[in-house]
This record gives C-alpha cells, sequence and structure tokens, in this order.
C-alpha cells in the first residue's frame, strides 16, 4: 500500500463565481443597506425635524452628526472585539442591536433622547463598517478584493439611498417619525438578510486584544504615509460629501426651488450613481488604484461646482456627478486598505479608515452648517472643493513611495 505523500492546497479565498463567494458578497451588500439606511434615515427629514422640535439648520443636523461621530468612536472598540471574538459574530450582533435601536428612535419626544438614542445606534452600527472590508481581504482571493468591495460599496450607497427616500416620502403624509420608523422595518428585512447568507470566516485568524499587542497594531497601521493618506480620503471626502447632503434640502426647500419634502427626497435616487460608480471603480482598480482615486475625486469636484447653478436641472446634474465620484473613490480608498495593510493589523486598518470616515462625517458635517449659516451655499461649495483639493494633494504625496516601487497602481 502506498503512502499519499500530497499536501492539502493552501485555500486562498472565495473565487467569482463560487456559491461562497456569492453569499458573502451578497450578506455584505445587504450588510450595507443595514447600516447606511439606519446611520441617514434621519439625514433626508432634518428640514422637517428642525420644524418639529424648533431647531436651527445646525441643530437639526446633529441627528446625523451624533451617530456618525458615535460610530466613529465606536471602530476600533468593534475591531478589537472582533479579532477576539472573531468577525462574523462581531457584524451580526452590531447588526441586530442597530436595529433594535432604530425602532426605538422615532419614539424619541426631544432633541435630547433624540442624540441619545442616535448617539447609541451609530456606536452600535459601527461593527460592521469596522471589519467589513478587512473580512473581505481574508476571506475573498486577492484578484478578486478590489471587486467585492465595490459590491459592499454599492450596498452602502443604495443603503443611503433607500434610507433617505423613504424616510422623506413618508415623512411628507405622515410625519418624520413615522419616515424613520419605515426605514427601522426596512433596515430589519436587511439585517435579516445578512445573518441568514453570511458564511463562516476560514481564512480570518482570531488574534489577541491584550494591551501592548493591540497598541502594536494601531501603531503600525498609523506608520504607513500611504495608508495615512487613505485615511485622509476617507475623512475630507466623507466630510465634503455629507455636507452637500445634509443642506442642500434646506437650499431646495426655498426659492427659487421651492420644492416639496418629498421631491427633495426623490432627489436621494442620484445615489444609485454612486450604487453603479462604486461597483466600475472596483473593477477598473485592477488597473491602476491611484488614477482611478484621482479621477474619482475630480469628478466629485466638479460636481460639486454644478450645485451652485440656479437651475434645478444643473443642481441634479452636479449631484449626479459628485455622488458617483464619492462613491468611486471610497469604492478605492477601502479596497485599497485592506490590501495594503500587513496582514496582523488588517483590522485595526480597516478600522481608522471607517473612524476617519465618520469623523469627517460627524465634525465637517456639523461645522458647515455655521458656514451655511453665514454664507450661503457658496459658502458651502468652496469649503467642500478645498476638502477635496487637499484629499488629492495628500493622495499624491503620501502614495507617491509606493509609486516608486512600482506598486502605486496596486
Amino acid at each position: 500500500m502506498s503512502l499519499d505523500t500530497r499536501t492539502a492546497t493552501p485555500w486562498l479565498g472565495h473565487e467569482r463565481g463560487t456559491r461562497g463567494y456569492r453569499r458573502l458578497t451578497v450578506a455584505l451588500f445587504a450588510a450595507g443597506v443595514a447600516t447606511f439606511a439606519q446611520l441617514y434615515s434621519v439625514q433626508a427629514v432634518l428640514p422637517a425635524v428642525a420644524t418639529g422640535l424648533h431647531l436651527g439648520a445646525s441643530e437639526a443636523a446633529l441627528g446625523v452628526s451624533v451617530a456618525t461621530g458615535a460610530l466613529a468612536v465606536s471602530v476600533v472598540g468593534w475591531s478589537a472585539a472582533a479579532d477576539r471574538f472573531g468577525r462574523v459574530p462581531v457584524m451580526v450582533v452590531s447588526a441586530v442591536l442597530a436595529t433594535a435601536l432604530g425602532f426605538a428612535v422615532p419614539l424619541a419626544p426631544s432633541l435630547t433622547p433624540l442624540l441619545l438614542l442616535r448617539a447609541l445606534q451609530g456606536a452600535a452600527l459601527g461593527g460592521l463598517p469596522a471589519v467589513a472590508t478587512a473580512h473581505l481581504a481574508e476571506e475573498v482571493h486577492a484578484r478578486e478584493v478590489a471587486l467585492a468591495a465595490g459590491a459592499y460599496v454599492s450596498g452602502t450607497s443604495l443603503g443611503g439611498l433607500s434610507g433617505r427616500v423613504v424616510s422623506s416620502a413618508v415623512a411628507d403624509l405622515l410625519g418624520w417619525r413615522w419616515g424613520v420608523a419605515a426605514v427601522a422595518v426596512a433596515g430589519l428585512a436587511a439585517t435579516v438578510v445578512f445573518c441568514a447568507l453570511v458564511p463562516p470566516a476560514r481564512g480570518t485568524a482570531r488574534r489577541g486584544t491584550s494591551g501592548p499587542a493591540l497598541r502594536t497594531r494601531v501603531r503600525r497601521a498609523v506608520s504607513d504615509p500611504g495608508l495615512l493618506a487613505l485615511y485622509a480620503q476617507a475623512l475630507l471626502l466623507m466630510g465634503g460629501f455629507v455636507t452637500v447632503y445634509n443642506y442642500l434640502g434646506f437650499r431646495l426647500l426655498r426659492p427659487p426651488f421651492s420644492l416639496s419634502q418629498t421631491v427633495v427626497g426623490l432627489l436621494f435616487v442620484v445615489y444609485l450613481a454612486g450604487t453603479l460608480s462604486s461597483s466600475l471603480a472596483g473593477r477598473l482598480a485592477g488597473r491602476g488604484r491611484a488614477r482611478v482615486l484621482l479621477g474619482s475625486v475630480a469628478v466629485f469636484t466638479a460636481g460639486c461646482l454644478l450645485t451652485l447653478a440656479g437651475d434645478l436641472v444643473v443642481v441634479v446634474a452636479g449631484l449626479v456627478l459628485l455622488t458617483a465620484g464619492f462613491f468611486a473613490a471610497h469604492a478605492v480608498a477601502s479596497g485599497w486598505v485592506g490590501a495594503r495593510a500587513h496582514p496582523q493589523v488588517r483590522g485595526q486598518a480597516s478600522a481608522l479608515y471607517t473612524a476617519a470616515y465618520y469623523v469627517g462625517s460627524s465634525v465637517v458635517g456639523w461645522l458647515a452648517g455655521f458656514a451655511f449659516g453665514a454664507g450661503g451655499w457658496a459658502v458651502v461649495v468652496g469649503v467642500v472643493v478645498a476638502l477635496a483639493v487637499c484629499a488629492a494633494v495628500l493622495a499624491v504625496l503620501g502614495l507617491r513611495p509606493r509609486a516608486a516601487a512600482g506598486s502605486m497602481g496596486a
């Protein structure tokens, strides 16, 4: 009898076309929908919240900022929990907890409890974006990571779209509380899909959460100039993107546009441009991530400038370009973090990218309200364009060292 001396082929990750790949990408697509629909359900009804609770624009915008700020604070903790208990269990707990809190938000009687519930919901939602891209980097074959990340980001854009459109349309009929509650129902459905389809992890190794080990991994995750440049993309571009969506509704409800709340909400349909552009960027990234990233930032900037127009058609066209450019840049940058970071620090790098993303959303999105109140829409556009220019410059400078090694486009 001869002995079989063959060694098992090492598992390199789910490949496109396999059942595991389909289940994972659909599950994370659903997770993106659940997360972003609930995170931004309040954004589309900010004018209604301001009217109902007798608030100014910047005060109402805190309903978005406290949620995204709490999410930013929570992601490192979620990442550490994922290293200890596994990424799939952490994402499941995050989704279920956030959805439960989503049903409590509409019951808030005044601003203070509303902000408290939104902060708790934002912190709960942090478990999904904190580990999703790192999970993809370790569960999907290396050549499929950019495409899979694009699918996940498509889910985030569709979630942002559905959350805003549903809440706005229902709010016009029944009030903002019912609008937010309707999104919680949609979030529950997406959470069920995610929990049912997400496959068990096969490529993720659990790591210790002891203080020195965790601090070492975080330190390594901030020592690479390229990773720092990618974190900057998240902070600056997300800050500009949320600023536009926070305050454009206030502008369009006023003369010369004088649109209804429902029509303003329907403008969020342009989020579909982000769904398409993120998938396209994921495919194009294989030909050179840096070029796709910088091109996306340029599209984002051009779109923002078009929103200065007094013609609604031009404003909508600008919003389409801005949205497409943002989600394309986000798809490239988020996937690049997982690919560039050392395997031992992928979780921390992904968490720091997510933290930067939501610091931009919460801090810039709130502070820009004062710019809107002081100088109107033109000042807001100036702020957003300046953020985009800074993002492009930092990308060129921060990613240049890897270009010399021939990997800037990798």
